[in-house]
């Protein structure tokens, strides 16, 4: 038998940690909630969670030097998993109540309240997901749980490389559209709660600590 994926969860003082860790553990993986540099550097896996404010999670990130690991991470090939805000500083920037805050840039694009009816968005809804997702396989079809006012409502990413193109899998609520998650080679990141969205979001779980 082999042994369990190691997976750290990135504790800086914001999301819902300890649900992040029970499901993960669930799924099979050594997991420690931790801020240490080197035990997240390390790591088999990363996952970066976040509930709360856009700038507020930026700042939480860089004052443990979460940049600065995950950078090195997706240098090396090594898997990052962003939930929720997580996923949302991975862009470039995110506007909330007229205030600007600069993101990881990971990748391009704008963090905006969403154009859409009731907000916040709260609860179970369906994705659709693109072809040749690895994360969703088995679960295309089912609903996961999202809590949020904000997202990515455009994904600006040109084309064109060499590369595989980023998969971006998209929501739709209350007559707006955003990025629900993204496969990007070693990075990932997930708008709704995994953790929160039963067997479901169990078997994305699992589909990602298979992967790393």
């Amino acid at each position: 038998m082999s042994a369990p994926r190691r997976v750290v969860v990135l504790d800086y003082g914001f999301g819902n940690v300890r649900s992040a860790v029970r499901a993960l553990e669930h799924v099979g993986a050594a997991v420690e909630l931790t801020a240490d540099r080197a035990a997240a550097e390390n790591a088999d896996g990363l996952v970066v969670p976040g509930v709360g404010a856009f700038s507020a999670c930026v700042d939480g990130v860089r004052a443990v030097h979460g940049d600065q690991v995950i950078g090195r991470r997706l240098a090396g090939g090594r898997p990052v998993l962003g939930i929720c805000v997580g996923l949302q500083i991975m862009f470039a920037r995110g506007v909330e109540h007229g205030t600007e805050a600069t993101g990881l840039d990971e990748w391009p694009g704008t963090v905006e309240r969403l154009h859409a009816r009731p907000l916040p968005h709260m609860g179970w809804n369906t994705v659709d997901v693109p072809a040749g997702s690895a994360l969703f396989t088995g679960v295309e079809q089912e609903r996961f749980y999202f809590v949020h006012s904000y997202g990515v409502r455009r994904w600006e990413l040109p084309g064109g490389s060499a590369l595989r193109a980023p998969l971006v899998t998209w929501t739709e609520h209350g007559g707006d559209r955003f990025v629900s998650a993204v496969e990007n080679g070693a990075l990932s990141a997930t708008q709704f709660h995994p953790e929160k969205s039963g067997d479901a979001g169990l078997t994305f779980l699992q589909n990602w600590v298979k992967g790393v």
